[in-house]
């Protein structure tokens, strides 16, 4: 009994020398005590601070930060409009729940700075050359004599007007002889030569059927087109084409000089896709190899399962096939899908 008054009185002083008890109460808040240890807490171990000192340091960061508001509020270079399509783009609410315009103008700056390429994987590339079809027409229209990167890219890549098939016909009389150098010119000159005519096949059309659905499409496959050869044609000129690759085009080329487009397309299956069983699992046990270990070799590897760019200048060169052989007829024994081409 006494340890227990003992106890109470103990209590009862540290209560008195808090000032936690009034006089004319005879209890008091538990939330006092509390915030009062909590102040001595903070007296005997929180940071030693000149006040003064504090106190300027905090208005002055309240200052800087006014001007940097306001200055920022000042000179926002977007417009409303800009700022919901951009949002919209995003997937973002265009304004939240009491937001202001100049604070959505902030929220869509730091959208972007911490998602610099929001959606880009999912860009449809033929979405994107049609855009650039009807970029250019409205050029074309306005007469702004603004040059579109098709265009650009077109006069990069144009031949000489004295180049003509039967010129890279008797080109082509020297290739497989052992000299890459000339393989690859020739491969790229017939490649050129293609995309130009198809180019001025396209302008030649009229006012009318530039504003077609259907020309539409045709020219943005073939700014695509222009697209996805670029890489390809980057290593015909710096002639470091990969062996494989070079063969089988050289093959390619052959063929379609000599109007023989059946054989031509077997070539282009077998770069593309090949005709060698894909190793599944383990082909090498011990010191003996399995059967069909031999017929695996770069030869007979689908490329287009490769890489995404490999399979883009796969695909455009099919198209160039295509195109050479409306071009360049020649009996329907030896075409591919003669009655889609007629």
């Amino acid at each position: 009994m006494n340890v227990l008054k003992a106890e109470i009185e103990r209590k009862r002083k540290l209560l008195e020398e808090k000032n936690i008890l009034n006089t004319s109460k005879k209890y008091f808040k538990r939330g006092d005590l509390l915030a009062k240890e909590q102040e001595e807490y903070m007296k005997k171990y929180g940071p030693q601070k000149n006040s003064e000192d504090d106190h300027k340091e905090v208005e002055s960061v309240k200052v800087k930060t006014q001007e940097a508001d306001t200055q920022q509020s000042e000179n926002a270079a977007l417009p409303r409009a800009e700022v919901i399509k951009r949002l919209r783009e995003r997937g973002h609410p265009i304004t939240l729940f009491g937001e202001l315009e100049v604070q959505s103008f902030k929220r869509l700056r730091r959208i972007e700075i911490q998602e610099p390429e929001a959606n880009k994987g999912f860009r449809n590339d033929f979405q994107e050359a049609m855009d650039k079809v009807d970029e250019a027409y409205l050029n074309e229209i306005l007469a702004l004599g603004t040059q579109t990167d098709s265009e650009k890219a077109h006069k990069e890549d144009d031949l000489d007007d004295s180049i003509t098939y039967e010129t890279i016909q008797e080109m082509a009389k020297t290739m497989g002889q052992g000299d890459r150098i000339h393989d690859m010119n020739v491969i790229m000159t017939l490649l050129q030569f293609l995309l130009n005519i198809w180019g001025q096949q396209l302008n030649s059309a009229t006012a009318a059927e530039k504003t077609s659905t259907k020309h539409k499409m045709a020219r943005a496959t073939y700014t695509q087109t222009q697209v996805y050869l670029k890489p390809l044609m980057r290593k015909l000129k710096k002639k470091n084409l990969p062996e494989d690759i070079c063969d089988s085009l050289m093959e390619i080329t052959k063929h379609l000089l000599e109007r023989n487009y059946i054989m031509a397309s077997d070539a282009y299956l077998q770069m593309a896709i090949g005709n060698a069983p894909w190793p599944i699992g383990v082909t090498m046990v011990g010191i003996h190899a399995r059967t069909g270990r031999e017929k695996i070799f770069s030869k007979n590897v689908a490329h287009v399962m490769n890489d995404e760019t490999q399979r883009k200048y796969i695909q455009a060169l099919k198209r160039l096939m295509t195109k050479c052989q409306e071009y360049f007829p020649t009996d329907p024994s030896r075409c591919v899908e003669y009655t889609k081409i007629k």
